[in-house]
């Protein structure tokens, strides 16, 4: 697998801000000075410190940011090195494509151990009510082809090799192509679901069924009011292994592009915790916090952020094997009050609870925590699917999510810079991506894309104005 081929160049205004800003960084021009007086330079850019960026967090947002640091600060180098080529000298071209870039990934538990290795990995662009949510078209493309990277990783030898260490389970998949499965539980929501339908996107359709049709795909599927919509490219994954297979996709970016003569690109997973923003400030030219619930924890931000927590448990179920009729090998997963991500013929997980105000990180369930939340969720999923009756319990899982607050567009997550509220040295620049509440999966890939654009160009008006919005809030 190519992962050059990922490479994307970005918008035109873009483009040229943060070639200039990192031709400013390399010593080759400044504002005063015009490409053509590039040749005087040379020396100058080899004495230049790496560029670093720290980024604190390795859920979901965390890893998105970090891939799309590397895909836009190698397209940059690609382009400055065609640029140099024209303007420079042969050694200036050289010192380009040899520029020091280090991203430092900082998690304590590691890969995927908040909130986002605990998710159902339900993915598609729509609310409860079949309403495409906001920006959806943007979230859902880019969401596919961060999906599409993994699955290529998984499918080298190399990656899966490697990432054996760190999943023994590696070999299974990563994402299920199912679809995706809601029956209307009320006579209102009947006319809800259908109305919205007729607005779905052309690559995430929206059909309403009827009960004979919604059972032939799921036998037994309870279906009160004859009403149900079906989403076929809707799909689940493993959150743990599509996390992991991100990562190692980000390191063979990397060594790809050392391959191809671009060398001196690092990154790194640090299994630590950071107790303080301004630890880093010396050390990094940006600090990228995607800490989800425990963005809170750090001193600077304490009581800063209009967060709020809540805790999910899911339960992970397995088929008997004295049970001879399997769930169906195409039979979608279910959305309902609970909802069944299926994940095999005798695998699935059952979620979710919300237990707000929480303020228990662990993604540790007790036998009575556990039991409370079976006694929650299997009501309701049997409500809509009888047969979870036959499944056993094996074992519960929980995260903490970060929920924002409620706006005119929904509930939308917190993007923007936060030098005003860190304070210290303003040399090194502070942003924040967060509250991603239950739809991280959804926004993570082009909120994430646009978190590294703004900063590598040091510009926060990249990101949509809705995100931004949260930091005027009293």
């Amino acid at each position: 697998m190519s992962y050059a081929s990922f490479i994307q160049i970005p918008n035109a205004t873009l483009f040229l801000r943060c070639r200039k800003s990192l031709l400013v960084r390399h010593g080759f021009c400044s504002n005063q000075r015009s490409a053509s007086s590039l040749v005087s330079s040379s020396s100058s850019s080899r004495a230049q410190p790496p560029l670093r960026y720290a980024v604190l967090g390795a859920g979901f947002a965390g890893l998105s940011v970090a891939w799309h640091l590397l895909q836009v600060l190698l397209s940059l180098s690609l382009s400055l090195s065609l640029f140099l080529s024209t303007f420079s000298q042969n050694s200036q071209c050289q010192a380009s494509k040899e520029s020091h870039l280090c991203i430092d990934i900082y998690d304590e538990i590691g890969i995927g151990g908040g909130a986002s290795g605990v998710s159902g990995g339900l993915l598609h662009p729509y609310s409860p009510k079949a309403k495409l949510l906001w920006r959806g078209t943007e979230c859902w493309k880019e969401c596919l082809k961060l999906l599409s990277i993994a699955e290529g990783t998984v499918g080298s030898m190399e990656a899966d090799r490697v990432a054996r260490d760190l999943d023994q389970d590696f070999d299974e998949l990563i994402v299920w192509r199912r679809g995706i499965l809601r029956p209307a539980t009320t006579l209102k929501n009947v006319d809800i679901l259908n109305e919205n339908a007729q607005n779905c996107l052309g690559s995430c359709r929206i059909e309403s069924l009827n009960k004979d049709t919604a059972r032939s795909l799921i036998p037994n599927l309870c279906v009160p009011f004859d009403s149900a919509i079906y989403m076929p490219e809707a799909v689940n994954i493993h959150p743990q292994r599509y996390l992991q297979a991100l990562f190692l996709a980000c390191e063979n970016l990397v060594k790809e592009m050392s391959a191809l003569g671009f060398g001196g690109k690092e990154i790194y997973l640090h299994k630590k915790s950071v107790n303080k923003l301004l630890e880093l400030a010396g050390e990094y030219n940006a600090v990228i916090i995607c800490l989800g619930a425990k963005a809170d924890l750090l001193p600077e931000l304490l009581g800063r952020l209009p967060l709020r927590t809540c805790r999910g448990v899911v339960a992970h179920l397995q088929l008997p094997k004295d049970i001879g009729e399997e769930y169906g090998e195409h039979s979608p997963s279910i959305l309902s009050d609970a909802w069944l991500a299926v994940r095999g013929p005798r695998s699935l997980v059952m979620g979710s609870t919300w237990e707000w105000r929480s303020r228990n990180y662990s993604p540790i369930v007790s036998a009575e925590e556990a039991s409370n939340a079976l006694q929650e969720l299997l009501p309701k999923a049997s409500s809509v699917y009888p047969d979870i009756q036959n499944w056993t319990f094996t074992r519960a899982m929980a995260g903490l999510r970060a929920m924002p607050p409620l706006t005119p567009l929904g509930s939308l997550p917190l993007l923007g810079c936060m030098d005003d509220v860190v304070g210290g040295n303003h040399q090194c620049k502070y942003w924040f991506f967060g509250g991603l509440g239950s739809r991280g999966l959804l926004y993570h890939g082009w909120l994430g894309k646009l978190m590294a654009q703004a900063v590598i160009s040091c510009n926060e008006d990249v990101l949509p104005s809705e995100l931004t919005l949260w930091r005027k809030m009293k």
